[in-house]
C-alpha cells in the first residue's frame, strides 16, 4: 500500500468514527506529502461530511486542477463522503439537519463536476422514477439514496413524497424509465408498494419496468410477497441494486432488437 493509500485510508476510517484528533493527523500528514490530488480527495469528503458548502465547491476545483478525473471526484470523494454521512444518519449520530446540510455541500461539488464529465460517461446510466409512498411523508432515506445516484451518474425523476400509485406508473412511461425505487418508513403504508406493483402487472409493464424498495419498515420478505425486483437494506446497497437491475433491463432489450434483426 502506498503512502497516499495509506493516508486516504486513515482518514476515512477516522471519518467514519468521528475521530477529529486521527482526522486532523491524517489532514496533516497529506499536506506534508505535498500530493494535490490526495488534498482535494480529503477534502472532498470532509466537506459533505461536515456540510460545508464552500469546502466542497473549492475541492472540487482543486480536484481537476490537480488531474483527478471529474467522475472520480464524484464517486470516490462526493459519493463516500455522502455514505459516510448515510452511516452516521443511521447510527443516529446525525439527524435530519445535519444529512440536508451534507446534501447540499455534495450538490454543491456535484453542479461544478457534473458538467466536466463527458455526455457519453453520465448519459447512459439510466432513468429511475424514484419517490416515498402515499400515505408516508418520511423522505430522508429517499434523499440520501436520491444524492447517491445522482452522485453515480443516474437520471432521476424525483416525484417527492405521499405519491399517488398512478402517478409513478404515469410518470415511468412518460419518461421511458427502466426503474422505480419506492420508500417508505411506516408498516401501513407498505400496502401502497404492493399497489405499484399490482398495477405494473396490470399494465403489462413489469418486464419493462424493474422496482426497488426501502425504508425502515420493508424487508426482503415483503420485497417477495409482493414480487419487487429489488430491496435496498441502505443507501450503498440501493446504488448495487439499482444498477442491477438496470443491467437486467439493458441486456433484455438488446436481445429483442437481435431477435427482430434475425
Amino acid at each position: 500500500m502506498s503512502k497516499k493509500e495509506e493516508i486516504l485510508n486513515k482518514f476515512t476510517e477516522a471519518s467514519t468514527e468521528s475521530d477529529e484528533d486521527k482526522i486532523e493527523e491524517a489532514m496533516n500528514e497529506a499536506k506534508e506529502l505535498g500530493d494535490a490530488q490526495l488534498i482535494a480527495h480529503i477534502k472532498l469528503i470532509r466537506g459533505v461530511d461536515i456540510g460545508d458548502e464552500e469546502m466542497c465547491e473549492e475541492a472540487a476545483k482543486e480536484a481537476v486542477e490537480a488531474g483527478m478525473e471529474p467522475y472520480l471526484a464524484i464517486i470516490d470523494g462526493l459519493a463516500k463522503g455522502m455514505e459516510i454521512v448515510g452511516d452516521k444518519y443511521e447510527c443516529k449520530e446525525y439527524f435530519l439537519p445535519e444529512v440536508l446540510m451534507s446534501a447540499d455541500a455534495m450538490y454543491k461539488g456535484l453542479d461544478y463536476l457534473l458538467p466536466l464529465i463527458p455526455k457519453e460517461e453520465k448519459g447512459s446510466k439510466g432513468k429511475i422514477i424514484m419517490g416515498v409512498v402515499e400515505g408516508d411523508v418520511h423522505d430522508i432515506g429517499k434523499n440520501i439514496v436520491k444524492a447517491m445516484l445522482t452522485a453515480t451518474g443516474y437520471e432521476l425523476v424525483d416525484l417527492g413524497r405521499d405519491v399517488p400509485t398512478d402517478e409513478f406508473i404515469d410518470k415511468a412511461k412518460a419518461e421511458g424509465a427502466q426503474v422505480i425505487a419506492m420508500s417508505t418508513l411506516m408498516t401501513p403504508t407498505l400496502m401502497s408498494m404492493k399497489s405499484v406493483e399490482d398495477k405494473l402487472t396490470k399494465e403489462g409493464m413489469k418486464d419493462e419496468v424493474k422496482t426497488i424498495i426501502g425504508g425502515g419498515s420493508v424487508t426482503d420478505e415483503w420485497r417477495a410477497k409482493i414480487g419487487s425486483d429489488a430491496y435496498g437494506k441502505d443507501a450503498m446497497e440501493a446504488v448495487d441494486k439499482v444498477k442491477m437491475l438496470i443491467d437486467q433491463i439493458m441486456v433484455a432489450v438488446r436481445k429483442m432488437k437481435e431477435t427482430k434483426e434475425q
